[in-house]
């Protein structure tokens, strides 16, 4: 700082006394947003950077440097993990292979791992014609975790943790069981989704072999999805951050469900015009083809309506624990019980 006794005449050169502090900043230190819409869909920075990032690592030869394969996500239920996948994976031009929960376990022992690594050496594949790809597993804590004391650990369990372990360490050199071939295959980068990580082997999710993020949406993430979501409907920007910040405890996954019982009216409404026993002819291999719909005026108050309705639902399944009751007494007494509290057994006529 010089004081203006010493300057000399403004706007000349260094004798500019105002200076923007970003002037200062070197070319090298600024950063750079990625483009996060996909299709009007909103992608989260934060998520975006994260998968973007792990999959170009996985794809460049950095010396010295020991990049993990797996990229682990984890989160709550309904989050919008493997969607947000999915986009980021369309904007890349990836067509991953995907693998799912239910494929991890078998009635024959080994069948899943060897799976795993018939789904990698097919990554690979299409890597060596030139195109990037990845193997994708949906809900891997579901298939291989320890969900408490009860859960029951099976040798495929065990496999598959180990498999995936040495394909960690070994990207380049998988092979099928009973088939030893010494060719070296491309790198495939490897995500998995899951709601609880610290049910899976710790051994797996250490770090060298797999990059951890915990996916927890801002507000500002929840509203830019739900905008994706009614972006069709003419909904405003400020009715969709009013309907997120009403429901705040809910995952992005409700406010998808609560469009869907938009259309409840409009469907019942069709039910009536043909009749209930005219339904299946006319929605199964019907000559009109399948009914159509005008878009339902998607209203705050008629969300914030049905969404209220959704909540009380949730409400319920945790309030009512009818297991209980059938175990710890007789059924018929108690049956009835949360309704008749509730003011709901006699219905609106009593």
């Amino acid at each position: 700082m010089v004081d203006a006794l010493f300057q000399g005449a403004q706007g000349l050169g260094t004798q500019n006394a105002i200076m923007s502090s970003w002037g200062y900043v070197s070319q090298g230190q600024r950063t750079y947003s990625m483009d996060n819409i996909k299709d009007g869909l909103y992608i989260a920075p934060a998520f975006m950077d994260k998968l973007v990032i792990h999959i170009a690592k996985n794809f460049m030869n950095l010396p010295g440097i020991k990049v993990p394969l797996i990229l682990g996500i984890w989160g709550g239920k309904g989050q919008g993990k493997s969607f947000q996948c999915e986009l980021v994976m369309s904007k890349l031009g990836i067509n991953p292979i995907v693998m799912s929960a239910g494929e991890l376990e078998s009635g024959n022992a080994g069948e899943p791992a060897k799976l795993i690594r018939q789904r990698y050496r097919e990554a690979a594949d299409v890597i060596k014609k030139g195109k990037m790809c990845a193997l994708f597993i949906n809900d891997l804590d579901a298939g291989t975790g320890r969900m408490g004391g009860t859960t029951q650990y099976t040798v495929n369990n065990q496999m598959v943790n180990a498999t995936l372990m040495n394909i960690a360490d070994n990207p380049t050199n998988v092979q099928l069981p009973s088939i030893y071939n010494k060719e070296t295959i491309p790198r495939v980068p490897i995500i998995v989704t899951g709601n609880d990580f610290p049910t899976l082997y710790a051994p797996l999710i250490r770090d060298g072999r797999m990059e951890k993020f915990y996916w927890a949406p801002t507000r500002e993430d929840r509203i830019g999805v739900c905008k994706g979501i009614f972006r069709l409907d003419n909904v405003h920007d400020y009715d969709v951050a009013k309907l997120v910040d009403q429901f705040p405890g809910q995952s992005i996954d409700f406010f998808g469900a609560l469009r869907a019982r938009v259309y409840d009216d409009e469907v019942r409404k069709w039910i009536a015009k043909v009749g209930i026993e005219n339904i299946g002819r006319n929605l199964v291999n019907s000559k009109d083809g399948p009914p159509t719909f005008q878009k339902p005026a998607m209203t705050i108050d008629k969300l914030m309506e049905y969404g209220n309705l959704l909540v009380q639902e949730q409400q319920n399944v945790k309030r009512v624990q009818l297991a209980d009751k059938y175990l710890s007494s007789d059924a018929l007494v108690d049956a009835n019980a949360d309704a008749i509290q509730q003011g709901t057994f006699y219905g609106s006529s009593a």
